[in-house]
């Protein structure tokens, strides 16, 4: 099945926001993600736009990831480490922030919140990556194993082993904000 520009543009809309906070937890930089991701939908666009549109999630999530590693490989290699765990472009608003609003959330409801995320995405970004990368298919992509694994390139059950490490990690790590 070939597919055309339309379903294209709606796919990469429809993964826009995920894997910008995908990228932003990998990294820690907004301005990093917002170019990983980009550069990822690109890839997808050029080299496999043609492809079945069924392909597209788990080779445009294989993209993602290795955009994210040559990220950290750069940062490595250049002796950079950067560690952000708040937006610091106060100008720009935050096309995430209202993702999974509570209707009607109340001050202290709302820091919580905050700071639950906060600390989740500290903990992630300390993570192994394939756990990490299980972590977000499975629990934030809502991807079943079966996906998971095509976009993993690893087994199912390699899949059900990083991520029951990653919970047991996290909720090791995060504690009180842990549900």
């Amino acid at each position: 099945m070939k597919a055309d520009a339309a379903a294209l543009d709606a796919f990469l809309a429809s993964i826009e926001r995920r894997a910008l906070r995908v990228a932003e937890t990998a990294v820690g930089s907004r301005a990093d993600a917002l170019d990983i991701v980009q550069d990822a939908m690109l890839s997808l666009a050029r080299s496999y736009g043609g492809r079945d549109p069924a392909q597209w999630p788990a080779l445009f999530h294989r993209i993602l990831e290795h955009r994210i590693q040559d990220c950290r490989r750069s940062r490595k290699r250049d002796g950079r480490y950067f560690v952000e765990l708040a937006a610091t472009d106060d100008e720009a608003p935050d096309p995430l922030a209202n993702l999974a609003a509570d209707p009607a959330p109340g001050p202290q409801r709302g820091t919580e919140s905050s700071q639950a995320l906060v600390a989740l995405e500290a903990a992630l970004r300390a993570l192994p990556d394939r756990q990490r990368e299980a972590f977000t298919l499975r629990i934030w992509q809502e991807a079943d194993t079966a996906q998971a694994a095509r976009a993993m390139g690893v087994s199912e059950g390699s899949v059900k082993t990083h991520l029951f490490r990653a919970l047991v990690a996290l909720r090791a790590v995060l504690g009180e904000h842990w549900p």
